[in-house]
C-alpha cells in the first residue's frame, strides 16, 4: 500500500505541474493552446474522479501536502466537469470537518463550483473581469460581508488579494 500511495503522490504532483505549465493557454488567444488546456484538465478531472473512487479525498495525511494541494488544483480546474467538481467539494467538506483539509482551499473550491453552476459565490475568490484596471469578483451572495467571510477561512481581504494580480 505504501508503494501505491507513493505512486499516487508522485502522479498528483506531476499532474499539477503539467496543469501549471499548460494554464498559460487557458485564456490565451491561441485556439490550439486552449484546446490542449481543456483536454489536459478533462484528463486530470477524470483521473481525480478515479482517485476519489479509490481513496476518497486525497488528504495531506494520505498523500502529503504537495499532492493534496495538487488534487485541490485539479478539482479547481475541472470547470467543464461539474460532477467531478461537486464530488470533490463534498469530499473536501468532509475532510475539512474532520480536520484533514484546510478551509481556505475549500472556500476557493466552493466559489469556483458556485460560479460554474451560475450561482453567486461566497468568498469572492473568482474574478469575473477587470474594470478600469481593477479586478472584479463574480457576484457574491453577501458582498458587504465578503472580507469578513474571507477572514474566517484564512483568506486575505479582497483588495490585498487582487493587488497580487499582474497589471495588464
Amino acid at each position: 500500500m505504501a508503494q501505491d500511495i507513493a505512486a499516487l503522490t508522485d502522479e498528483l504532483v506531476r499532474m499539477a505541474a503539467a496543469d501549471q505549465r499548460a494554464s498559460v493557454h487557458a485564456n490565451g488567444e491561441d485556439p490550439a493552446g486552449q484546446l490542449a488546456w481543456r483536454r489536459l484538465t478533462a484528463r486530470h478531472g477524470d483521473r481525480l474522479n478515479a482517485i476519489m473512487d479509490e481513496c476518497g479525498w486525497p488528504t495531506a495525511e494520505l498523500v502529503g501536502e504537495d499532492a493534496a494541494r495538487a488534487a485541490w488544483l485539479i478539482a479547481q480546474h475541472a470547470d467543464r466537469q461539474l460532477d467531478v467538481q461537486r464530488r470533490a467539494l463534498r469530499l473536501m467538506e468532509q475532510a475539512v470537518a474532520a480536520g484533514a483539509a484546510g478551509p481556505r482551499e475549500l472556500a476557493f473550491l466552493r466559489d469556483r463550483t458556485l460560479v460554474n453552476e451560475g450561482r453567486k459565490q461566497v468568498y469572492g475568490t473568482q474574478i469575473a473581469g477587470v474594470r478600469d484596471g481593477s479586478p472584479l469578483p463574480w457576484p457574491c451572495e453577501e458582498p458587504e460581508r465578503m472580507d469578513a467571510l474571507r477572514a474566517e477561512v484564512g483568506i486575505e481581504p479582497f483588495d490585498a488579494y487582487v493587488a497580487r494580480f499582474p497589471a495588464d
